[in-house]
């Protein structure tokens, strides 16, 4: 074994059936998040266009309310698209119960594509693991710090995706110790929505991976459009999340931030492209390269491999 197959395999994770990390196909998320807004229907309109774009995996977000709601802002009312309710109120409306995640669950089944959840507190965490299909965990970056939270996804030994936005160095650093490691994968992120051209810093991906030799490095954006996104992947990331939407009209704060159904088509295509294009590296005369080199090179030089 060569050092950098060695390096490749050290660095690679399952989520599933599927191995992600260096050399193995980027792994591309469709995050809904609450984008459905309560609507299994919507939810189920997602994952449908997510499979059909050829996505590995859509994600949702799961909380417990009484839990991830600051006491003093339950009896805050706001205006809905249900109308006009208290806070609390509002997160009971936006979560999905047991019975809409078993028919998640059989619904992405049906469609031939992963789910996983970022759980904010760890009885979600509990929940999420009643699902056989649920074969990885996201941290939300808003979560990193959350020692107790990390704590219970390390118990479930299944991959854990951490995501690094509005993170310092050493916040990072301590979050990969609670966890470990061996079953992470990273994920670059500016934790802004929607996040700036000039505030993603691409550079952050080798950054990571120079940090964290051990571990595959991904990007979870947050960006309008999918040019940096396609950056992203040209610099290496080996896990690709972004936001999607039926419409980034939808109310929501994520919305804006999402990318439309024809979008994602266009981006998991182009993903693609950019995968076959990357090559290994190493210089070659291609057969392809023949013709043209007797047609245009004026002085033909020896193609012997140099001992």
């Amino acid at each position: 074994m060569t050092p950098a197959q060695n390096t490749t395999d050290i660095r690679t994770r399952r989520i599933g059936e599927r191995p992600v990390g260096p050399g193995h196909p980027v792994y591309v998320v469709g995050e809904i998040g609450i984008n459905h807004n309560g609507s299994l229907e919507d939810a189920f309109a997602l994952i449908d266009a997510a499979a059909e774009a050829g996505c590995d995996a859509v994600k949702f977000q799961k909380r417990t309310p009484e839990i991830c709601t600051p006491r003093d802002q339950w009896d805050v009312e706001r205006d809905t698209p249900w109308g006009r309710m208290t806070y609390i109120d509002y997160r009971h409306r936006v979560e999905f119960d047991e019975d809409d995640y078993r028919a998640i669950d059989a619904h992405a089944a049906k469609k031939g594509i992963d789910w996983f959840a970022s759980p904010w507190d760890v009885p979600s965490v509990e929940f999420l693991e009643r699902f056989e299909n649920v074969r990885a965990h996201k941290v939300a970056s808003a979560s990193l710090t959350d020692d107790d939270l990390l704590r219970a996804l390390r118990a479930t030994g299944k991959t854990v995706i951490l995501s690094t936005g509005m993170s310092t160095p050493r916040q990072i650093r301590h979050a990969v110790e609670v966890l470990g490691s061996a079953d992470i994968l990273l994920c670059h992120a500016t934790s802004t929505y929607p996040a700036p051209a000039e505030e993603l810093n691409l550079r952050m991906l080798d950054t990571l991976a120079r940090a964290y030799p051990n571990v595959p490095i991904g990007y979870s954006g947050h960006e309008i459009g999918l040019q940096t996104t396609l950056a992203a992947v040209a610099l290496g990331a080996c896990f690709v999340e972004r936001h999607i939407t039926l419409d980034r009209a939808n109310w929501g704060s994520d919305q804006s931030a999402s990318v439309e159904p024809q979008g994602l088509v266009r981006l998991v295509r182009d993903i693609r492209i950019i995968e076959q294009s990357l090559g290994d590296g190493v210089k070659r005369v291609y057969d392809s390269e023949l013709g043209p080199m007797k047609k245009l090179r004026r002085v033909q030089g020896d193609l012997a491999e140099a001992s």
